[in-house]
């Protein structure tokens, strides 16, 4: 018969009650295995929550992909469509197909 595998007594860490500090200031009290913890953002300063946005534009990566999607456009809009490429081929085959169909009836 198989031996019954006992749990292991204390190998939880404590849960205690803590205090989260914002760096704004704001601090409220929670429950961590932790002792203490510090955030940059809460629900006080958050642009989220308060309504202000900020953007921080780092190394100007919102103009260049700004700039990448207006290439894009333009290039897109200098294109033509797969419908368009199909029917000026099929145009061009008809014309080469009469052409040659002149040019043997006038041989003969």
């Amino acid at each position: 018969m198989n031996k019954p595998v006992c749990m292991q007594k204390d190998i939880h860490p404590t849960y205690n009650k803590i205090t989260v500090t914002c760096a704004c200031g704001n601090s409220f009290v929670t429950g961590s295995t932790l002792s203490e913890i510090r955030v940059e953002l809460c629900s006080k300063c958050h642009p989220f929550y308060t309504g202000t946005q900020r953007l921080v534009d780092t190394a100007r990566r919102v103009e260049k992909f700004q700039e990448r999607a207006d290439k894009k456009s333009s290039v897109s809009a200098s294109r033509k469509g797969k419908k368009v490429k199909k029917a000026t081929e099929t145009a061009k085959r008809t014309t080469e197909k009469k052409e040659l169909e002149t040019n043997k009836t006038s041989e003969k």
